[in-house]
Formats: structure tokens, sequence, C-alpha cells
């Protein structure tokens, strides 16, 4: 860089700046349009946690889906638990320790079966699987649940034992459960339990609220837009510096041929010549006494 013409260099300092301001551009979009899907997930879950429970069928028609703008709504199921179906969601984190859900399949009145998820409970004390599972009412029983979308497959590809799954993908779900449930089941959302009639002696653990955190994201963005900044000011620090940097060695030059001026040897004065005859006839003179 250093050999290139001053002019060369500062474009290039100038052009460096302009690509990180670029990127840095970039990401704080990115970050402002997370910050805007985090601001209508909070909305929608104030909008819609604590409504007033309505019939599955006012939000999923038996020929219908789950719209995404329902999630959280409370819904009311009215059938009975498939106990002998349940299956156990691992690795889930609740309470500090890798938890499982409790899925139990909930077959309505109508035939329909929605997937319930009616909490978690802890691993054992000496074995990876719980010590103790509450089981759900018998009989004829009405459940208040919040809809929430089935979740995607593990990217890992992990899997689970039998008895389990990895993940609540509902398609996985239906593909686990007996053909005659799994051909029955809601694949489009399932329920958070939020209360059961009757309610038995014993339940899972409820599962928390969701988080009403922000998150980082515009905090993010404007860092972003001011690493852009910084960027330029960085360059400009660069540029002047390497400015006064020649001043001060063009300054240095001067000097040096100043004090060099100053203590150059003065001219000496011409010898005179030797007149051989004027020697001699002073020398007679000074012999004569004269």
């Amino acid at each position: 860089m250093q050999n290139l013409p001053r002019a060369g260099r500062w474009a290039i300092y100038i052009a460096l700046a302009v690509v990180f301001a670029i990127a840095c551009a970039f990401l704080s979009n990115w970050q402002f349009t997370r910050n805007q899907e985090r601001s209508a997930q909070l909305a929608l879950v104030a909008e819609n946690y604590d409504a007033t429970p309505v019939p599955l069928a006012d939000l999923i028609p038996a020929d219908g889906d789950f719209s995404p703008s329902d999630e959280w709504h409370p819904v009311i199921l009215t059938g009975t638990y498939l106990a002998d179906e349940q299956l156990l969601v691992r690795n889930r984190p609740h309470g500090g320790t890798s938890a499982f859900e409790v899925l139990v399949p909930f077959r309505l009145d109508d035939g329909r079966v929605v997937l319930v998820d009616r909490g978690w409970v802890p691993p054992g004390q000496d074995q990876p699987l719980p010590d103790a599972i509450p089981a759900p009412p018998s009989g004829e029983t009405t459940v208040i649940v919040r809809l929430r979308p089935g979740e995607a497959l593990p990217s890992s590809g992990r899997s689970a034992p039998e008895g389990q799954v990895p993940t609540i993908n509902l398609r996985l779900v239906a593909d686990t459960l007996p053909p005659t449930t799994g051909g029955a089941l809601e694949q489009s959302a399932y329920g958070v339990m939020l209360a059961e009639d009757p309610a038995p002696a014993t339940a899972p653990t409820a599962l928390e609220p969701p988080s009403d955190d922000p998150g980082p994201h515009l905090s993010y963005a404007i860092q972003w837009i001011l690493f852009a900044v910084m960027g330029f000011i960085f360059i400009g620090y660069v540029i002047r510096t390497e400015r006064r940097h020649r001043r001060e060695d063009a300054d240095d030059v001067e000097s040096e041929d100043a004090a060099t001026d100053a203590v150059a040897p003065a001219p000496q004065a011409p010898r005179r010549r030797r007149d051989p005859d004027a020697e001699d006839e002073d020398a007679l003179l000074d012999a004569a006494g004269r």
C-alpha cells in the first residue's frame, strides 16, 4: 500500500469503508426485520393468550386449517383422552433439566383427534425416563387448550425411542400413533393444556407462558449503524494521520537543511604569494642595520 500513490491509497481506504458500510446496512436491516417479527409475536400473544375460549370448530373447521393469527387462542374440546396412546417428547428444557412433555391424543365427539400437550415431567432420579407420569382424566372430559402450530422436524435428523418423539411434528406424531388415531389427527395445530374438567388428582407441570422479552434485535440494529459510521471515522483518521506524518517528515527535512547551512565553514582568506626578490632585499637591509 505504501508504494501506491497517495490518491490511490486513499481511494482504496474509502472503497473499503463503503463496502463495510453496505455490509453493516444489510445486517442492520436484518435485525430491524427480526425486531418487527418479534414485536408481531408479542402482539399476537397479548391479544390471544387470555382471550375467551371458543369451540374448536370456530377456529379450525372440520374441512379447514389453522390460521397463524389464532396461535395461543384458547379453545374448548369435549371428548375422551386416548391414554393408552400417550407419547413423550424428549429433551425439553424445563426446570433446569432435559425434561419430557406429555402428549395425549384427545378424540372429540365429532371423531376428530387433537393432540394435547398436558405439560412436562422431569427425568427420573436413577433413570433417564420419568419415575411417574400423571394419568389424564378418564371418560368424558372437557379440556381447554391453547392452540399452537406443529414444530419442524429436527435438522440434525435425531430420532427417539419407542413411545417418544424428538419434536412435536404433527405428521411425525400421526405416523407414530396407531393408524386409526393417526389418520384422524388434526395436523395443522395441537393444544397446550390450560384446564381439565374433571380435574385429575395430579397432573404434569404446566408449561411456562411465552416470554415477553422483545430481544436485543433493535439494539443490535442500531449498533450496526454505528459500526458503519465508525468505519468512515476510522478511514478519515487514517488519512489525517498519514497527512500529518507527511507534514512532519517535510518539516524535519527542512530543519536538517537549515542546520547544515548554519554550520558550514567560512571561506578562508587567500594566502599571499611569496616574492623571493622582496625577501632578499629585506635580508640585506637587516644586515646593514637599517
